[in-house]
């Protein structure tokens, strides 16, 4: 008998009946008004989502070309940026900077170790020329979680501009860009937004603008200021991916029903149930402290292949998993939990990491992981998350 496919990976995430249904939407065309309409739904949605009176633009790309977007039109070549290297999406800020042609300072950080506020905030002081902090909200490829927030008390108020990759935070964390006083913040379709892999959202505070226009385009494609004014009137900049816009109506409209606060209980709810089951099953997990709500990131055992691990967890149990990216290529499982993803999905690839693990020579450290899992998911949903409940109250 076939199992049932889990995706369970750090993205492509699945997808909602209702997105599927839009996606499979007859064509309308980019240009006409049927197009406009789409546009005039989804601009509302898209600055609740991000937590911005901003308009937020829609770009025909992956995360990574927000990214290259986000840099190419805030820094002129020479200029000095910050660079956060937590894993390898940090390291692709470094690499689309200097591809640019700036001069890039990096904080490295260990495996499963968020940067300090304070760290960033000693590089800002030892060298006045930075004019950019470029970091992950969540960096996937370890499953920390960036204090985002603090960093952005610290550039706040100099000439620094802080750009967050919250391409797996948007939708699974809080991330409010206006509250928190991010200045750019971009994300992808197939994480928390639940939609294909090929549509980007980018929005800016109005001191990047600011940037922006002082740095003047010469970028055809990620025209950004050329974007914005297409987007106040409803329209994109080149063709649109038509059908991805659609399901993002939808999808916007799901966040809309179950509210944000109540997404985010959901995904604070997994995280703690997914931890919960590793720990249970003997494992050490990466991020220990500042850790991603989207995935979590498991070490393996000494000795066992985490290929083999991802290979018997597929083929037995139908989930789907990723492995370490580098150096944590096959001791680290990466669990996913983002998006379209309820607590049975997360039992069941506790259950597939149980299996894979055991074929490749592992040991199960107790019997009772899946009830160690529940009962964490039960109380997290319960007391909910101890910083939000902590601001709520203070």
């Amino acid at each position: 008998m076939l199992n049932k496919l889990r995706l369970l990976t750090p993205g492509p995430t699945p997808l909602p009946e209702e997105v599927r249904l839009a996606l499979a939407k007859d064509m309308i065309h980019h240009r006409k008004q049927d197009f406009v309409r789409v546009m005039e739904r989804i601009q509302p949605g898209l600055q609740y989502l991000f937590g911005t009176a901003q308009q937020v633009l829609p770009l025909t790309c992956s995360g990574t070309g927000a990214m290259h977007a986000a840099v190419t039109n805030l820094f002129a070549p020479g200029e000095k940026v910050l660079v956060v290297e937590g894993g390898k999406f940090g390291e692709r800020w470094r690499e689309i900077a200097h591809a640019h042609g700036l001069v890039v300072t990096s904080l490295v950080q260990e495996n499963g170790v968020a940067v300090s506020a304070g760290d960033v905030r000693a590089a800002l002081q030892a060298d006045p020329e930075l004019r950019g902090v470029l970091v992950q909200a969540s960096e996937t490829s370890t499953g920390v979680l960036h204090p985002v927030h603090e960093l952005a008390a610290v550039t706040r108020g100099i000439n620094v501009l802080l750009v967050v990759d919250g391409i797996s935070a948007v939708g699974i964390s809080p991330c409010p860009m206006d509250a928190w006083g991010i200045d750019c913040l971009l994300t992808g379709s197939q994480k928390g937004l639940m939609l294909p892999p090929g549509l980007a959202l980018l929005a800016m505070s109005e001191r990047a603008w600011d940037k922006v226009r002082s740095v003047g385009s010469t970028n055809f494609y990620f025209n950004l200021l050329a974007e914005r004014d297409k987007s106040l009137n409803h329209q994109t900049l080149f063709t649109s991916p038509v059908n991805l816009l659609q399901g993002l109506s939808v999808s916007l409209d799901l966040f809309r029903e179950q509210t944000l606060e109540a997404v985010y209980a959901k995904q604070w709810a997994l995280t703690s149930m997914a931890r919960a089951g590793a720990v249970s099953l003997g494992l050490e997990l990466l991020a220990r402290t500042h850790f991603t709500w989207g995935l979590t990131s498991i070490r393996l055992p000494a000795g066992i292949d985490g290929g083999e691990v991802l290979k018997v967890a597929a083929q037995r149990c139908g989930v789907v998993m990723a492995g370490g990216q580098g150096e944590l290529k096959k001791c680290v499982v990466r669990l996913g939990h983002m998006g379209h993803v309820d607590w049975a999905d997360v039992l069941a690839g506790l259950h597939a990491l149980q299996v894979g693990l055991h074929a490749a020579g592992g040991y199960c450290a107790t019997n009772t992981y899946m009830e160690d899992a529940v009962r964490a998911y039960e109380e997290a949903l319960r007391d909910g998350c101890p910083e939000m409940r902590d601001k709520e109250q203070a």
